[in-house]
């Protein structure tokens, strides 16, 4: 059996102590299946790689020290890469060889050989505190420019080829966010929107919907960033000046901004006294039962969001789907939970050999698409569905004051980590790839979902968990789910599943020694989604997920070389 080669990345001076770059070559010879002639190009993900400092251990899943990861493929051959994000929050943490920088789910406290003058300063530091920049998340490409980011206000400029960690970008600089998700949209042009909260800014608690433009007019001496020409497209004000909601994406169609109101919400009071109470941030989370979910639609055109109150049950969703517009409606697919379990289940605590029974959700994530009338009927009486499209069970009723109540249709139970061929993002589409799941966070079956008859084709091997799953369309690709005509139906559609997902094994990253002694399977997880540019296809959005780094006995070659 040959295993794959492995050479020690190349470090400078600074780094050659820590031996964090690592480099596997996976040879064609040994691929069991071929790896399409015209899939060329570089992938790049980004997720957890590092749960303990020294004696010190986070406590979440979500918290540990990024580690970027490169996958250049050509020639049908695989060349991985792998390098820690030199984030200051790392340096500190080695330097001190302790986690001494606070994660959302893991407080850091002074060592207690520390004098009180050093643990005043860090009680008083956390009461405003300064976010980690430890960008564990994503990987957003702006302009001619990669950043990892997190849902801070950080991000870091990354070399994708190097995957070497270059300067430090705080959003504040150029708007005014605390937060922003790390999962950004794209239009046609490479510009990119976001949302981000301005927490108690000026007295007021916002969501503010931003554009970084893809390039900037040419002059003077000096290139500037696209992050300084910024351009804020509307401010929302939340419901509640100290209790803002969380949100981890958002839907985007050429004309319109959805975003959802959830009341799985931040305290910030709490948040604000966490570090005192001996508690971490994330315990100042709550899901509100209580409360309903607003649905945000804003015009891209106009700046302004509409001005019908659309509003739904209380749920907590974590990854759109996508969104489009359609005879005056905006239909949007979300995937949806009854509560906000999940989060939960990624403490590490509960990431051990009872992992089933630990880990197992209260709810089923749900795909439920939703539709919303774009010019209100004044005429409509008081209960009426709003909604008259034949493409959709998808129900908006009629109240009284402007106010409309959305009743979604039910899809598919049992599915997360959505993707979609991303050329029809934003637009009417019909295919979702993901990952199937059911009462475990922990999916086993890779699955393509048909919207219109309803219908699903999975992929599944044992003892493989598989990734998010990433679509590549074929170079010149007519249809949605254009697939190489060598192969058959169902070869072709697991195929390029399997194409987009990673199934190839890599070495532990706590133990980047350049000796194969221990092989570990990619363990999906939550969201990481990446960005990647393949010959004959335009760059898009992706997704790929981290893997755990917990071990499995050394695979079968068939497990190995599985594109």
């Amino acid at each position: 059996m040959r295993w794959p080669s492995v050479r020690q990345g190349e470090r400078s001076q600074e780094e050659s102590s820590s031996a964090d770059t690592l480099i596997l070559d996976f040879p064609a010879s040994r691929a069991v299946s071929k790896i399409p002639a015209w899939l060329q190009g570089t992938l790049l993900r980004n997720g957890p790689g590092k749960h303990t400092v020294g004696e010190t251990r986070y406590n979440h899943w979500f918290d540990g020290l990024a580690l970027l990861h490169s996958f250049t493929i050509r020639n049908g051959e695989v060349h991985y890469r792998s390098r820690y994000l030199r984030s200051d929050t790392y340096n500190a943490n080695v330097k001190a060889n302790r986690i001494v920088v606070s994660e959302f789910g893991t407080m850091a406290y002074p060592d207690p050989s520390k004098n009180i003058f050093s643990r005043a300063f860090s009680y008083l530091s956390h009461t405003i505190p300064d976010f980690t920049d430890n960008c564990l998340i994503n990987i957003m490409r702006c302009g001619e420019d990669f950043y990892a980011t997190t849902e801070t206000n950080y991000i870091r400029k990354i070399n994708p080829q190097t995957l070497e960690t270059l300067e430090k970008v705080d959003y504040r600089k150029y708007v005014t966010v605390n937060l922003a998700t790390a999962h950004p949209h794209y239009d046609a042009a490479g510009n990119v929107f976001n949302i981000g909260t301005a927490i108690v800014d000026n007295g007021k608690t916002r969501y503010v919907v931003f554009k970084i433009p893809a390039a900037v007019p040419e002059g003077g001496m000096k290139k500037k960033s696209p992050l300084e020409h910024v351009e804020v497209l509307c401010s929302i004000a939340s419901r509640s000046l100290f209790s803002p909601s969380y949100y981890h994406s958002f839907g985007i169609t050429e004309n319109y901004i959805v975003f959802l109101e959830q009341p799985f919400k931040m305290d910030i009071l709490k948040m604000a006294t966490a570090y005192i109470r001996g508690v971490s941030w994330a315990s100042c989370l709550t899901f509100h039962k209580e409360d309903m979910t607003y649905i945000h639609i804003i015009d891209q055109r106009t700046g302004k969001p509409l001005p019908t109150k659309f509003y739904t049950d209380p749920m907590v969703v974590f990854h759109h789907v996508n969104a489009y517009e359609e005879d005056g409606c905006l239909l949007f697919d979300v995937i949806a939970y009854k509560d906000s379990s999940l989060y939960q289940n990624f403490n590490l605590a509960n990431l051990n050999q009872d992992l089933e029974e630990n880990c197992k959700v209260t709810s089923i994530p749900t795909l439920k698409r939703f539709a919303v009338p774009l010019c209100m009927d004044k005429n409509a009486e008081v209960g009426s569905n709003l909604i008259k499209l034949a493409s959709t069970t998808a129900r908006a009723l009629k109240e009284k004051d402007d106010q409309v109540y959305c009743q979604p249709e039910l899809l598919y139970e049992g599915l997360e980590l959505p993707g979609i061929n991303y050329a029809h993002n934003g637009k009417q589409y019909r295919y979702i790839y993901a990952a199937q799941v059911q009462w475990s966070p922990i999916p086993t079956k890779v699955l393509k979902y048909d919207i219109v008859t309803k219908s699903s084709l999975t992929w599944s091997e044992e003892h493989c968990w598989p990734a998010e799953p990433l679509f590549v369309p074929t170079p010149g690709a007519k249809d949605e789910d254009d697939e190489d005509a060598s192969f058959n139906q169902q070869e072709a559609t697991m195929g390029q599943l399997s194409a987009g997902s990673s199934k190839a094994l890599v070495h532990r990253p706590e133990n980047h020694d350049g000796i194969l002694s221990q092989w570990w399977l990619p363990w999906l997880l939550l969201h990481h989604w990446v960005l990647v540019k393949f010959q004959g296809s335009p760059a898009f959005k992706c997704s790929i997920q981290s893997h755990t780094s917990r071990p499995r006995p050394v695979p079968s070659r068939k497990q190995v070389c599985r594109s």
